[in-house]
């Protein structure tokens, strides 16, 4: 099912988390720990979803590039792993090992977290500046699985952009697109 993301208002406070990171021994780190000096893009997503596997490449290279600029992402998988057991923590360690992504990628086993950011799809985008008010939400780019377009990463590039150069963000920001998230 193609679920839209709910664009929440801009200028809500990125909701404080607390979870574990699976590729860290279950280390548990939290928003304050793991916020960029700029910039806090955070991604709900998962292992198995088309959606996903067609971004992750490209999200990895945004990474390369904006992380040592002072943008953080931190992706966070809310998945009902009983029901998907593709998107299992141990899975998740296999995910980050084979897509070669090195920004945090934590477990919500409550969905506590992916409710509190009213996620609805992935991926889902929250990009918040650094007072943790948020700028952006929504679409990586126009590219989804099958239609052709290339993905560009360039909505979420040209937000990265405006917010390093003080520049408002666009009025129009498009919702992302992606399976639902698969609530328990």
């Amino acid at each position: 099912m193609n679920t839209p993301s709910n664009m929440i208002a801009l200028g809500t406070k990125a909701p404080f988390f607390e979870l574990p990171n699976p590729s860290k021994s279950n280390e548990i780190q939290s928003l304050d720990d793991l916020k960029g000096e700029k910039g806090t893009l955070v991604i709900f997503m998962c292992n198995h979803c088309p959606f996903v596997l067609h971004v992750i490449d490209k999200l990895n290279e945004l990474y390369e590039d904006y992380n040592e600029r002072g943008i953080e992402f931190i992706a966070i998988n809310a998945n009902n792993v009983e029901k998907y057991p593709d998107d299992s923590p141990e899975k998740m360690i296999e995910f980050q090992i084979e897509k070669n992504f090195d920004f945090p990628y934590l477990y919500d086993e409550s969905q506590a977290i992916a409710k509190a950011y009213e996620a609805a799809c992935t991926p889902d985008f929250f990009f918040f500046d650094e007072k943790l008010d948020l700028i952006y939400r929504g679409q990586m780019d126009d590219s989804r699985p099958g239609n052709n377009k290339d993905v560009t990463g360039e909505d979420l590039i040209i937000a990265f952009e405006n917010l390093l150069l003080g520049e408002p963000q666009e009025d129009i920001q498009r919702p992302s697109m992606g399976c639902n998230i698969k609530w328990k």
